[in-house]
């Protein structure tokens, strides 16, 4: 089996919730070892955030949420209390033989347990520590603890995303976190330039990441034409801001995505619609004379594409050249075979499904030469606390049942395995 890209490297992983997990199942799918550190009885906060939850073979939920499942393959779960001396003395032993170490602490909370970048920086000169905040390590909101939910509305997403105001709309937010997830994906980004950068020099260094500034980051077009012009842009539904039309339109049987880019292909749906005339036409001919005139145009495709079923739209689109598609909901999504084909929806061998495995969502990447891996589900809170231990720092039996009657692993020492 080819190896992946990061094959060899060690992640420590002291994040929770969704933008640092998103950022280490990256990795790991891309073959790096992630230690995933967990907090004894509890583990990370989404492995309650359901229904849904795995049933077991009883049909009665287990402890693995579907939330908790979506970011978290490839990891190994590390139950260790860092509240407690001896396990923050483990970390910092585990931080000596890892490559890179993310977290999403509040601001300067690790640093006081004597786990911040500094401090571990003699330990490991080579390490890449990412913090993973709200609003970052510095600044007047730093101290803020920061939720996909808030940066949404504070980074403006939500004020671009709805209905407009004149059809008796709000802002909203997106659907899924995405927030957080471009927040990781930035992340991620962030860490491979840093290990290329030590590749050249040997220096590790500390990397700041904020929910908002990502946020504000991917605004994209939209920010920037606020910046060109400083006009505030409203609200549009499913319409694009500078293209017509690309928008959702109603068929005589529901709605379907129309999305045209160029003016040769307006052309080319006019003649498809019967209204060639619409192309010739002064106000319409240039997509800035459509985006111009939308007011008076978007009626006039509406009028035309309520006089067909929206799979004789796209049916005779697709053959003329002329973007559009479906509005698939998500049971469509795993169902359609361009998903199916791209291997979308993978499964993974689980002790605790009832049917022995458990379905989840794979990785878009695909290199030809070094290819993702899917080695392991997401682990059981503290599976492989011990055999983690046991392998990285050659502890033996002894050393780990002082360790266990230390609270190292917590008040009991249950969760470890």
């Amino acid at each position: 089996m080819p190896r992946g890209p990061l094959t060899g490297l060690v992640v420590l992983d002291l994040s929770r919730i969704l933008a640092g997990p998103t950022a280490t199942q990256l990795l790991g799918d891309l073959g790096a070892t992630v230690w995933k550190i967990e907090r004894p009885g509890t583990g990370d906060d989404t492995r309650g955030w359901g229904p849904p939850f795995l049933k077991d073979a009883q049909g009665n939920d287990t402890r693995e949420s579907a939330y908790y499942l979506s970011a978290n393959r490839n990891k190994r779960s590390l139950a260790i209390d860092i509240a407690a001396p001896e396990g923050r003395d483990l970390l910092r032993r585990l931080a000596g033989k890892a490559d890179v170490l993310i977290e999403n602490f509040k601001v300067g909370d690790l640093a006081r347990r004597g786990l911040g970048y500094e401090d571990l920086r003699p330990l490991n000169p080579g390490l890449i520590y990412c913090s993973i905040s709200g609003f970052g390590q510095t600044g007047p909101y730093a101290a803020r603890a920061g939720y996909d939910f808030l940066i949404q509305g504070m980074g403006g997403l939500m004020s671009l995303t709805g209905r407009p105001d004149e059809e008796g709309g709000e802002p909203t937010k997106a659907g899924v976190g995405i927030a957080d997830v471009m927040c990781g994906m930035y992340a991620s980004n962030a860490i491979l330039a840093a290990l290329h950068h030590r590749t050249a020099t040997g220096e590790g260094q500390h990397i700041d990441v904020a929910l908002l500034d990502t946020q504000v980051a991917w605004l994209i077009n939209q920010g920037v034409a606020y910046l060109t012009d400083g006009a505030v842009p409203p609200r549009r539904g499913n319409a694009h801001p500078a293209i017509v039309p690309y928008n959702a339109y109603p068929a005589r049987d529901g709605s379907f995505i129309l999305a045209v880019g160029n003016d040769a292909q307006f052309r080319r749906f006019c003649e498809v619609a019967g209204a060639p005339a619409l192309a010739d036409d002064p106000r319409f001919s240039t997509n800035a004379q459509r985006v111009r005139n939308r007011v008076v145009l978007e009626p006039e495709i509406e009028r035309l594409t309520r006089t067909r079923d929206a799979a004789d739209w796209i049916a005779v689109l697709e053959a003329a050249g002329v973007p559009c598609g479906p509005i698939n909901d998500v049971g469509e999504v795993f169902a359609d075979p361009q998903v199916r084909h791209r291997g979308m929806r993978i499964s993974m061998p689980h002790e605790k499904r009832a049917k022995g495995s458990v379905d989840l969502i794979g990785n878009p990447l695909n290199l030809s030469r070094t290819p993702v891996s899917y080695r392991h589900a997401p682990p059981e809170l503290g599976a492989d606390t011990q055999a983690v231990l046991r392998s990285a720092l050659e502890l033996d039996d002894a050393e780990l049942e002082r360790l266990t009657a230390e609270g190292a692993f917590g008040a009991q020492g249950d969760e470890t395995k």
